[in-house]
């Protein structure tokens, strides 16, 4: 009865403590900077601030105090959703038991390293700490080549969840775990439900949208754990998530229709399991690379992915021989197992092999793994000696290669999909490929659910339809009225337009007619693409009949530096003519810094051009950054055009893009690229393209194709044109010894020779 008695005083004193320690916590609600500075150091174990709903302008906020794994500090909004916090602003966290909530960060950038940062300064970090439903919507620095992070965790133990991710365009991670000390080592935090949205493809190096550690210090533990998040089109670059440390575990994960892979970079004994990949056939979406060891991959569930090389559906890399810590490590006791690949194109197997990558996977197992695809054809491509992995008890519906056919059962597989949202083989008898005994993550599950999971862009000819009388002033007052989406369509006549057209908004203008309208200007350019703008024209003719007489001129342009948004343009069925006032004036010039997501041309005749169709080559450091994704040009005719029909540069020797593309079909071209001004004496340049179709075009009494190889393993292809007083295309291999890659065939050469 003692012992009863003394145990119910001892919990009655800690209920009394905790009661009283409950009663001395205040709660805050702040209306302005200085506010907020003159209660920050006051701050006590459960003591909740609250920030007054409205905007807040250039607020660097420092949360630094210290809480209780009971009594946590918060710091949150007087409603979620309702605080702006725009501008120069930030917040920094520092201390333990912290607790921040609610906040939007939109219209502005971060003045310092990172938007959200876990530490003051490189001595005062912050522990067991956690940043819950915050949104970061395109709070971009407005340099596109300034790096910062959004979110950069350091210390010990702290959480990411529920926040809602969207809209990163500058250079940087987008969440980084940082392990430059060592307490920020060994750290134990917790990434989770965490809605990451739209990254747009970036164009070099410096997009991922996760990274774990770097290379320096690559061979550390880092011990976090990464479940239940949502990548939706996140594309920045080939690895959306980078992991560099070791003993990391990512679970749950759910990536749709996002172009690049889940890439074990640097680092070791890393945990891969139970994820889900969704391609739906969007090009360059990828699953899984694999490199250095221990690393263990099972029960993921991967369908519909196209990628290839170091973007593939599963990549298993070949390392370098005795590699320093920032090149690539030899897998090594990898375990690859009861994952499922549905409709994946490519699985590459010591992918990378070359002099310098030479050293195979050793000591690996690659077992009860299905792979079912339904295009007729297996998906494996081997590269090298792959003699180190062992394969057993897989399945497959189609034949494999010989080298791992003992590893593999050929059967039919019928699919079918329950309640659950993905494929599963039946009959139940096939046992391999990943066991889910719980539904998909949800997008609806992460992030925040008062604030809107929106579209990426607005698409064309989604609007209102305007009907535009043939008068200028009537013209450019129905663009500056339109809406992003909306649809001009133009009444017959001819619009001589006086001043630069400059578009930040999604529009389509069109003749009503095709051929009976006509747009002339009295400036350098017609239009200019500016942050938000996307053009498409159709059904015009653009003359440059009254454009002043200057070297130079452009009938498009993008703004000429510092643009952050992608933008895309197509024109169909137009008519471009007398750009020959003068010498070089352009059909299309690019800014520096600007790019494009996709260029199409179609169906649209250009004629008596004095510079270029399509001027792509701005960025000339030879950094990994280039200016279009994808160009597109089919069914059109150049006739006299004294420059280049496309001009498309992306040097360095960066692998971490996936373009530029370049496709070209169907095209007639007569009297293209023999201008004195084309230094590079070429009807077509292409430079470090990626990507290459030139196909089914006519070339007569034109300058040459020049295509230049530089890094990667560009695919390139120049089949089935005629050359007429042409010369043959001229293909060069800067970076590699050796003869050319590309494919040349069943072209036809001025005699009738095919080559």
């Amino acid at each position: 009865m003692r012992i009863l008695n003394l145990l119910l005083m001892t919990t009655a004193i800690l209920l009394m403590v905790h009661m009283s320690s409950n009663l001395a916590a205040k709660e805050y609600l702040v209306d302005t900077p200085q506010a907020y500075q003159d209660i920050a150091d006051q701050l006590k174990p459960g003591d909740i601030v609250k920030l007054k709903n409205g905007v807040w302008q250039d607020f660097e906020i420092l949360l630094q105090a210290k809480g209780t794994e009971k009594s946590v500090i918060t710091l949150t909004a007087e409603t979620k959703g309702k605080v702006i916090l725009s501008g120069k602003s930030n917040l920094r966290l520092a201390g333990e038991y912290l607790e921040v909530s609610g906040l939007v960060f939109k219209n502005g950038y971060t003045p310092s390293s990172a938007v959200i940062e876990f530490r003051r300064n490189k001595d005062e970090l912050a522990y067991h700490s956690r940043v819950t439903e915050v949104v970061i919507d395109n709070y971009n620095n407005p340099d596109k080549q300034e790096s910062d992070y959004w979110i950069a965790l350091y210390g010990r133990h702290n959480r990411i969840d529920h926040n809602h991710i969207v809209g990163k365009r500058n250079k940087g991670v987008t969440v980084a775990v940082r392990l430059n000390s060592e307490n920020s080592q060994q750290n134990y935090h917790r990434i989770d439900h965490n809605y990451f949205g739209y990254r747009p493809t970036f164009g070099s190096n410096g997009g991922e949208t996760l990274r774990i550690g770097t290379s320096h210090y690559s061979l550390t533990d880092s011990h976090t754990l990464v479940e239940n998040n949502y990548f939706e089109h996140t594309n920045g670059e080939v690895e959306i998530i980078s992991i560099k440390s070791g003993k990391n575990i990512l679970r749950n994960n759910v990536f749709f229709e996002a172009r690049g892979t889940l890439t074990m970079r640097h680092g070791n004994g890393n945990l891969i399991e139970d994820n889900v990949f969704i391609g739906n056939n969007v090009p360059h979406t990828g699953g899984i690379r694999v490199i250095n060891r221990d690393q263990i991959i099972r029960n993921n569930y991967l369908e519909g992915l196209t990628g290839y090389r170091f973007g593939s559906g599963f990549t298993v890399m070949n390392g370098v021989p005795n590699s320093p810590i920032n090149r690539y490590h030899q897998v090594d006791n990898a375990t690859i197992e009861h994952n499922t690949f549905i409709n994946v194109k490519h699985i590459h197997l010591a992918a990378g092999s070359d002099k310098e990558r030479s050293a195979a996977p050793i000591n690996s197992v690659f077992r009860n793994n299905l792979i079912v695809n339904e295009q007729g054809s297996h998906p494996f491509s081997i590269f090298d000696d792959i003699s180190g992995i062992a394969f057993s008890g897989n399945v497959s519906n189609q034949s494999v290669p010989e080298a791992i056919k003992s590893g593999f059962s050929i059967k039919d597989v019928e699919l079918r999909k329950p309640d659950l949202d993905i494929l599963y083989s039946t009959p139940d008898p096939v046992t391999a490929g990943a066991k889910r005994t719980a539904p998909v993550l949800n997008k609806a599950q992460t992030g925040v659910n008062w604030y809107p999971k929106t579209l990426a862009e607005t698409p064309f000819n989604t609007g209102a339809e305007h009907m535009v009388q043939a008068n200028v002033k009537t013209l450019l007052s129905t663009i500056e009225k339109a809406k992003s989406g909306d649809i001009l369509v133009l009444d017959a006549g001819t619009f001589i337009v006086p001043k630069l057209i400059s578009l930040d908004k999604t529009l389509t203008i069109k003749a009503k007619q095709t051929g009976t309208v006509t747009l002339a200007f009295e400036r350098t350019a017609l239009f200019e693409i500016t942050d938000g703008g996307n053009l498409m024209l159709e059904g015009l003719t653009l003359s440059g009949q009254y454009s002043p007489d200057a070297a130079g001129n452009s009938v498009i342009r993008t703004q000429k530096w510092g643009m952050l948004n992608n933008y895309r343009f197509v024109m169909q069925n137009c008519i471009v003519e007398q750009l020959d006032v003068n010498h070089s004036f352009h059909f299309f010039s690019t800014g520096k810094g600007a790019f494009a997501d996709s260029i199409e041309l179609s169906g649209n005749t250009f004629r008596d051009v004095t510079g270029d169709i399509l001027q792509l080559n701005s960025e000339i450091e030879d950094l990994g950054i280039y200016n279009a994704e994808y160009v597109t040009l089919a069914d059109n005719t150049f006739s006299r055009v004294q420059g280049a029909i496309v001009k498309l540069y992306r040097g360095g020797t960066d692998e971490s893009t996936f373009g530029p593309h370049f496709s070209m079909t169907n095209n007639t071209l007569d009297g293209t690229g023999k201008g004195k001004r084309n230094k590079q004496a070429a009807s077509i340049y292409l430079h470090g393209v990626q990507v290459t179709d030139i196909s089914n075009n006519s070339f007569s009494d034109s300058a040459p194709i020049v295509l230049e190889h530089t890094v990667g393993e560009p695919n390139s292809s120049i089949t089935n044109n005629v050359f007429k007083a042409t010369s043959a295309p001229v293909i060069k291999e800067l970076r590699v010894n050796g003869p050319h890659t590309a494919i040349v065939e069943n072209n036809t050469i001025e005699t009738g020779d095919k080559r």
